[in-house]
């Protein structure tokens, strides 16, 4: 039986196929660059992506287990629609989704409203699925550590309700193993949705106090400035995802990204570990640099 990993080359989806080859899962990957996949010998690399419908049939041929990841793309939503119906007609029944968590309340953030879109067609198609919702992922915040280190500042839009941010090492861990329950399991799996949540959730002005305890010398907290957030991020991302991203801003402050009762001790009893935490990271970060 195969489990097949799409977004395979990114960050998550790479690091998923290393945990299900650690398993001894059979895993083939799609990818639109084989000469990116740098896989373990025994992974099956199909070229292809999600508008392909030809390289999708075959690379769904014979899958038992999906693991759907999607770009934050224009046509997101499209991708994902087409993805699963390829999949439907495949006759694969078990899934692993990663959506976003507060989809649902996000409403008018685009990638969000997509992931929430494509939730509601798993449900409505009866796919037998994991549908995980992370938070904020802890690794975006190394895309600023210059910026952090060099000016003093942590600039990202927080704000004071605070993200249970969580690392991007645990979320792919918990991906490899939802696809492995669902795939040993005699028969598919009741839909089920989970929050991927870190240890702690930190507001903007938690976040400047680590790395000012981290780096041994003041950082501040660059404040809720959502338009500027956007035009700084004009500067190297097309004008319309730095536009959804402060979209995404703006709900932080006014929402935040909150957990759930009793998120993170099922997910440190599903792990066997304690989450790792956002002060880890930047320890790690400072050590490294």
């Amino acid at each position: 039986m195969t489990i097949l990993v799409t977004g395979a080359t990114g960050n998550v989806g790479r690091q998923v196929v290393e945990h299900l080859v650690k398993r001894g899962a059979d895993v083939r990957a799609l990818v639109r660059d084989p000469s990116k996949a740098e896989f373990p010998a025994d992974v099956s690399v199909v070229q292809g992506d999600f508008l392909d419908v030809d390289a999708l049939r075959n690379a769904m041929s014979g899958v038992s287990t999906l693991f759907l990841l999607n770009a934050v793309v224009p046509d997101e939503f499209t991708q994902a629609l087409v993805a699963l119906n390829v999949a439907r007609s495949a006759g694969i029944e078990r899934i692993v989704y990663l959506s976003v968590i507060h989809a649902d309340v996000y409403v008018n953030v685009p990638h969000f409203a997509g992931k929430f879109g494509v939730e509601r067609m798993i449900e409505q198609m009866d796919f037998k699925a994991t549908i995980l919702r992370p938070a904020y992922f802890i690794q975006n915040d190394l895309t600023v550590k210059d910026v952090i280190t060099g000016y003093g500042a942590y600039p990202m839009p927080i704000g004071p309700k605070g993200l249970a941010m969580i690392d991007v090492r645990d979320i792919a861990e918990i991906a490899a193993l939802e696809l492995l329950r669902r795939e040993q399991a005699a028969e598919p799996l009741a839909l089920e949705r989970i929050n991927l949540v870190g240890p702690q959730t930190l507001t903007g002005s938690n976040i400047a106090a680590i790395w000012s305890d981290v780096l041994a010398r003041p950082i501040d907290y660059g404040g809720d400035n959502t338009e500027g957030f956007e035009q700084n991020l004009k500067q190297f991302m097309p004008a319309w995802m730095a536009y959804d991203m402060r979209l995404m801003g703006e709900r932080f402050i006014a929402d935040g990204m909150l957990p759930e009762a009793g998120d993170v001790e099922r997910l440190t009893k599903l792990l066997g570990r304690p989450l790792r935490s956002y002060r880890a990271v930047a320890s790690e970060t400072v050590a490294s640099a």
